[in-house]
């Protein structure tokens, strides 16, 4: 197994775990990507911090506040955007320490 398939297959099994952790509400959290923008800041105060591309195709953002408070946003190529993720205690690591350890 290359180590694409092993990364892969790790995150499969992170974001997995995520949902099961999840409140059921939660994990059903899909719409209009706009609309979750405009409520994650108005109520949460979480604003972009990173973003990236999985899979080739689908967008995945991360919204995070001062508070501490974060979101995992996924739009797929239908424009359809459901939430994958959220929580609290985000930390980011300062750029230095993030070279250092490898991350």
């Amino acid at each position: 197994m290359s180590k694409y398939h092993v990364c892969l297959s790790s995150l499969s099994l992170a974001a997995a775990a995520m949902l099961w952790a999840m409140p059921a509400e939660a994990q059903s959290a899909c719409g209009v990507r706009a609309k979750f923008i405009e409520t994650l800041a108005k109520n949460y105060q979480e604003e972009p911090s990173a973003f990236g591309i999985a899979g080739q195709r689908n967008l995945v953002e991360l919204f995070v506040s001062k508070a501490g408070t974060w979101t995992m946003l996924v739009t797929h190529p239908s424009g359809m955007s459901c939430i994958v993720a959220a929580g609290q205690s985000w930390e980011q690591f300062p750029p230095a320490t993030a070279k250092m350890t490898g991350l």
